[in-house]
């Protein structure tokens, strides 16, 4: 463990360093955080990250209150190596109290930064959202050996991640709080509700297997009446969705809408009438949260969602819950929703109450303030 000591009026300095900050939404956690007294924050983040969608430019929209450093990596685009050449001198510049490491134990970049931040005596936190307890070759077990003995907290965004933390050895402090949470005056109820005698049903993310798209499909071609599938974002199974679509006769009623930035995921959610995540366990995978969970239910949106990893407790009781993988118990969801209007209300506001309760940027923030509290001491941060 690293020692912190501070007096009661120097502000506590704070280093985080995120690759998911090139999502611009994301930023507004850290204006949050900002915010709080005596929180001096700094944020690392490169120009641009890349994954199965492509390329994802760095969004710089919500900067007010800290410092958005943009740092270059190596091997970008590889989740388990890419590192930060220039993170040494950015770390011995800025001297920071605390860095808070966005990212997995297992990963050189976590190993890098808890490194670096040590040589100075800064205290480290890492956040997961592992919930599997996958083992890994060498190298990676040994540096996630290592940050697991020297880091001085953990973050999880979800209840088992807890359980696989504690068995792979780690003995610190865990605080169970999602990665970002929602701008609830961007991600809001349209103020006039769309009224037509089409059903719009919307999903946002990867287009892979584990999503559990084609059950999806399967179950839209099982539900009478008029529905619209809207699809928002990219990825390997697009054509064979759209192939799937037409071999059940549904394919006028699937628009593919491609990747959107995150500004622009309001207004879709907006045009939907529920917002389905069917997604699937697999062995090495299972849904960590569901963030289109809490932006669709933001948005006044109904949701149904499987029983994959973290997705009922993301959604408690605030929208539909389908065993993962079940044709007839999904069509039967999105029916009820058809045929029912009024549990498609009730839905909608219990969701967005759920979300201003557990999931607006400034709980998370708020969260997060009070681990680097404990991490510092209260008295060394003011109270």
């Amino acid at each position: 463990m690293s020692r912190l000591s501070l007096p009661r009026t120097k502000p506590l300095r704070v280093l985080m360093i995120s690759k998911a900050l090139v999502v611009g939404a994301y930023q507004r956690k850290l204006e949050a955080i900002a915010a709080h007294p005596n929180i001096e924050l700094m944020a690392i983040a490169p120009p641009a990250w890349r994954d199965e969608r492509g390329w994802l430019r760095l969004e710089k929209a919500h900067t007010n209150g800290y410092i958005l450093a943009v740092e270059p990596v190596l091997l970008n685009g590889n989740f388990h190596l890419y590192t930060y050449p220039s993170l040494a001198r950015r770390i011995n510049a800025y001297r920071p109290h605390l860095v808070h490491v966005d990212e997995e134990p297992y990963n050189l970049a976590t190993y890098q930064a808890v490194r670096l931040a040590r040589r100075i005596g800064a205290k480290t936190l890492f956040f997961s959202w592992q919930n599997i307890a996958r083992r890994y070759p060498p190298p990676f077990s040994w540096m996630e050996r290592w940050v697991l003995r020297h880091v001085d907290y953990g973050i999880v965004g979800n209840r088992e991640a807890v359980d696989v933390w504690r068995s792979k050895g780690y003995a610190g402090p865990l605080a169970i709080i999602p990665q970002f949470g929602v701008d609830p005056t961007l991600f809001s109820p349209t103020p006039t509700p769309h009224h037509d005698d089409v059903f719009t049903i919307g999903y946002a993310g990867r287009l892979v297997e584990e999503k559990g798209l084609e059950v999806l499909i399967r179950a839209l071609a099982r539900v009478p009446g008029r529905i619209h599938l809207s699809i928002a974002g990219d990825g390997p199974l697009r054509d064979d969705l759209l192939r799937l679509a037409g071999l059940h006769n549904i394919g006028g009623s699937v628009s593919m809408v491609g990747p959107l930035p995150s500004a622009a995921m309001p207004d879709f959610y907006r045009r939907l009438d529920a917002l389905v995540l069917p997604s699937l366990t697999r062995p090495n995978w299972k849904e960590q949260f569901g963030r289109v969970l809490i932006e669709a239910m933001a948005c006044g949106v109904p949701v149904i969602g499987s029983d994959s990893g973290a997705i009922p407790e993301v959604i408690g009781d605030a929208g539909i819950i389908v065993p993962e993988g079940n044709l007839e118990a999904l069509q039967a969801a999105l029916s009820s929703l058809i045929e029912r209007p009024r549990l498609r209300q009730q839905l909608a506001e219990a969701g967005r109450r759920r979300v201003l309760e557990r999931y607006t940027q400034a709980h998370i923030a708020a969260q997060t303030v009070v681990v680097y509290r404990e991490m510092a001491g209260e008295a060394a941060v003011g109270g």
